[in-house]
């Protein structure tokens, strides 16, 4: 999706088309599932795809229609079913959501009333929620991320979804360091219109010099970790992350089995070779931290990984979008300022951050997107994923999630002291 929408003030025009494209893509998405798998409770971390689907036009709605021009909801108020915080995941399969072709009903109705509000719509008020179309970007990004979630599901459910081919066994090129010199950094942003309150306020940081990794770990030297023991030697292991690997007894990136010929992965219902070249995906910060320990290195901090960053450009030829469904070789793309290829697209990248507010935050518009989550509990993730839209992968966006998750398109990219 073209981020013009994002840079600068958008027209009426350009801000339905950007919903008509989200929502045609949310849609070619789950085309091909059946009913009786939309409404799977396929893990107690996630939620069925069709409670996920009916949520984005419920999100819709409330910002949209709701809250901007102070309209009824369509339906009875679903605020019980599709709020997030009223049911955990793995209790929304029991709940009497909406079916699949009334979630599709639903999606109509909202939408079309959504853009009649839009056609009466002051985009140029004062108020924030307006201005700038920032509840349009709200929305269209809400609709975006769960698209990833919901690739989530899918991968999780083992069940066949065609995809390309990954059949790009090429070795990959050997780890290699960048040198980032010390000095001031600005982290965050006051001028991206659609950035999200945990990004905000800029705010000057102090960094030493370190070294960051050109390229994410990838595929073969994980497997390097794995063949010398790295599941089984508690050195390399935080105390949190030895008592998760025992309970979850993981021997392996998640989807990753030993086969004849070598290590295989289970990519969205295909059992295929694990591509070398291509970056780890689907471990956990606890996996991540033992391949650094094992590598005599260590994650890097988002600050770090954020002036790394800088100057990658989510346009050029990030893997982001859905398009590849999963990480390509790493060799050959473009690089950042300081020379580090693929920090936009590809993996989430693990940091040692834990998730908090900067200096300055100010919860807007609403508490529950990100200040009920600060605390020691969720780790920062940076850079997006393949799965992850240009609209939303910039290099201050940041994601969070419980140090154990797997099931995200998480990889890992290594730094060290200078």
């Amino acid at each position: 999706m073209a981020t013009g929408v994002r840079e600068r003030a958008p027209t009426k025009q350009e801000l339905a088309a950007a919903l008509k494209v989200a929502r045609e893509t949310t849609l070619r998405l789950l085309e091909p599932v059946a009913d009786e798998q939309l409404v799977a409770q396929v893990s107690p971390i996630m939620s069925p795809l069709v409670w996920d689907l009916a949520h984005i036009g419920w999100f819709e709605e409330l910002w949209l229609i709701r809250r901007l021009a102070d309209n009824d909801p369509s339906l009875e108020p679903l605020d019980d079913l599709y709020d997030a915080f009223q049911h955990s995941r793995g209790q929304r399969s029991r709940l009497p959501i909406l079916t699949p072709p009334e979630t599709r009903a639903y999606l109509g109705s909202v939408r079309r009333q959504a853009l009649r509000v839009l056609e009466d719509a002051q985009l140029e008020e004062s108020d924030p929620l307006v201005r700038g179309a920032y509840v349009y970007g709200l929305v269209l990004q809400h609709e975006l991320q769960h698209q990833e979630t919901m690739l989530q599901t899918l991968q999780l459910s083992g069940v066949a979804y065609a995809t390309p081919p990954h059949e790009k066994l090429q070795a990959p090129p050997r780890p290699d360091e960048v040198l980032v010199p010390a000095g001031p950094f600005t982290l965050g942003t006051n001028t991206e219109p659609w950035a999200y309150d945990n990004e905000q306020p800029a705010h000057l940081v102090e960094l030493p010099a370190f070294r960051i990794e050109r390229h994410p770990v990838t595929n073969e030297r994980f497997a390097e970790f794995l063949e010398d023991g790295g599941y089984r030697k508690r050195r390399y292991w935080s105390d949190d992350g030895w008592e998760w690997l025992q309970e979850e007894r993981a021997q392996a990136p998640l989807y990753w089995q030993r086969g004849r010929g070598g290590w295989a992965r289970r990519r969205f219902g295909q059992w295929e070779p694990v591509p070398p070249a291509e970056p780890v995906q689907h471990i956990s910060s606890f996996e991540a931290e033992a391949v650094a320990a094992w590598a005599g290195k260590r994650l890097p901090t988002e600050a770090e990984w954020e002036k790394a960053a800088q100057s990658a450009d989510s346009d050029g030829d990030a893997n982001l979008g859905r398009d590849s469904f999963g990480p390509l070789p790493v060799a050959g793309r473009a690089a950042s300022g300081v020379g580090c290829e693929c920090m936009l697209g590809d993996v989430w990248e693990w940091t040692s951050s834990i998730f908090a507010g900067y200096p300055g935050f100010t919860a807007f518009p609403y508490a529950e997107y990100s200040e009920v989550f600060f605390g020691n509990e969720h780790r920062v993730l940076r850079g997006g994923s393949w799965a992850t839209d240009p609209l939303v992968a910039r290099i201050t966006f940041r994601n969070w999630d419980y140090p154990q998750r797997r099931q995200l398109f998480s990889g890992v990219r290594l730094a060290a002291d200078a």
